[in-house]
């Protein structure tokens, strides 16, 4: 095996993020420089690819094109719906009466039956609510924002939202506000500063229902009151836990009886549904006809594919019988598996009980090496490191499906501590060989996901 070099182990995505040259595109070769050093080195475990459908035991091949195979803990199709026979069978007849195509944006001739149809029936499962369809869920997060908020108003989010929740609210107003992931005093701070000295533009808190990094929640409750004490708005996305937990597939906003108390609810049809796209929903009519309107994405995407939407259509009806109710017990108890297996080998698992379960690694060169031998081991799951999480912390990201058995639980939790071991063991051998080389410590937790601004 050939020796690692110390920079193929260093470094982060963040350093090549704000390069200095006239050179645009020449900018780039730093980057890859380093990227292909990972790679060569098989160090770089993005941008894989599948041979099948996203099932618990997978095919799949690196960005080189190495092949393997193992159980598979990195996809996200977390009720298994991907493959449903109901589904295929939609989709199929869909294809057959509509293509494959929307061929227009919502705003024009790009709706189908089967996109009304999705829009009507998500809006009784959320209590009556106003859907305006995205897609994708990412630009339903970014189009909320952009479409509510103006240049005078105000964003306080939480410093570990999805990135296009930040995107969203850099885009609509340069009066963003980052507060400590979670911490609902530091809103509170953060909305009586801004209501000293404004009292009459808008402000819209920023918050997810479940972390996909960390896998935690905040007190939806907790966070309505303290909007309401100074005339804020809530925006709660709810894109890794809508459908796949709570006993009627609400997620978190259902489990804390909070559904009718949020004004806009964000969602994803990429992680539960089968599909890509997302939704808005909002109280009124008249929110949603402003939204279809003045939020950028919505009005000059083309709209989901009548594949898509009648894809998430059937992926509905199945989540709301009792099949998905099933799927559902069966998600919880694969989740409650791996997290006390991981526990009882004594990895610290990260977070509540939920379809991601986050084990901590620590140092971003033994995530790297242990990613490396995790393949080996025939295991598959996702490598989270800095700046998508504090440096330091890098962790792998467990994705449960209901498909999942125990004898896969088990096998994954053998193949991440061989490969943990193994990791171990290479990374101490680099290290007397070549010393110890420590990183730059700062409060990662006070900077959010781009670094570039800091909370209290």
């Amino acid at each position: 095996m050939k020796a690692i070099p110390k920079a193929a182990l260093s470094g982060s995505l963040k350093d090549y993020r704000a390069l200095k040259n006239s050179g645009l595109m020449s900018r780039a070769e730093s980057f890859f420089d380093w990227q292909d050093l990972r790679r060569q080195h098989g160090l770089w475990p993005y941008a894989r690819s599948t041979s099948s459908a996203p099932r618990p035991r997978s095919e799949i091949r690196t960005d080189a094109g190495e092949a393997s195979s193992g159980v598979n803990f990195a996809s996200q199709d977390y009720l298994s719906l991907s493959s449903h026979p109901r589904i295929k069978a939609a989709a199929t007849e869909a294809i057959d009466k509509y293509g494959v195509h929307s061929a227009g944006s919502a705003a024009l001739l790009g709706n189908t039956a089967y996109s009304l149809q999705l829009s009507a029936t998500l809006s009784d499962f959320l209590g009556g609510r106003e859907v305006v369809l995205y897609p994708t869920g990412w630009a339903a997060g970014y189009g909320a924002i952009q479409g509510f908020v103006r240049s005078d108003d105000h964003v306080v989010i939480d410093m570990l939202a999805h990135s296009c929740l930040q995107a969203g609210a850099a885009a609509a107003t340069q009066k963003v506000h980052y507060f400590r992931h979670l911490d609902l005093d530091a809103v509170a701070r953060r909305l009586a500063n801004i209501r000293t000295g404004d009292a009459k533009n808008g402000i819209l808190v920023v918050t997810e229902s479940l972390f996909s990094m960390h896998s935690d929640a905040p007190d939806l409750r907790a966070l309505r009151n303290v909007c309401d004490a100074y005339g804020a708005s809530l925006l709660v996305d709810c894109a890794h836990d809508f459908g796949c937990m709570g006993e009627d597939g609400l997620g978190r906003i259902g489990q804390q009886e909070m559904l009718g108390e949020i004004d806009i609810v964000i969602g994803s049809f990429s992680k539960t549904f089968a599909s890509n796209g997302g939704f808005v929903a909002v109280k009124t009519r008249a929110a949603a006809e402003y939204l279809r309107y003045y939020s950028a994405p919505h009005t000059f995407s083309n709209a989901l594919s009548p594949v898509q939407a009648v894809t998430v259509l059937e992926a509905l009806s199945i989540i709301r019988s009792g099949e998905g109710k099933e799927l559902r017990h069966e998600l919880r108890d694969n989740v409650n598996h791996l997290r006390e297996a991981m526990t009882r080998s004594g990895r610290e698992v990260l977070g509540e009980p939920s379809p991601i379960v986050p084990v901590r690694v620590g140092g971003e060169a033994l995530g790297r090496l242990a990613s490396k031998y995790l393949s080996i081991f025939a295991g598959i799951a996702n490598l989270v490191e800095f700046p998508a999480v504090p440096l330091g912390q890098s962790r792998f990201r467990f994705q449960v499906m209901a498909a999942h058995t125990a004898e896969d639980v088990e096998a994954m939790v053998a193949a991440f501590n061989r490969a943990m071991d193994s990791a171990e063991a290479e990374l101490e051998r680099i290290q007397a060989g070549a010393g110890t080389q420590q990183p730059a410590t700062f409060d990662a937790d006070q900077v959010p996901l781009d670094g570039t601004l800091t909370a209290t």
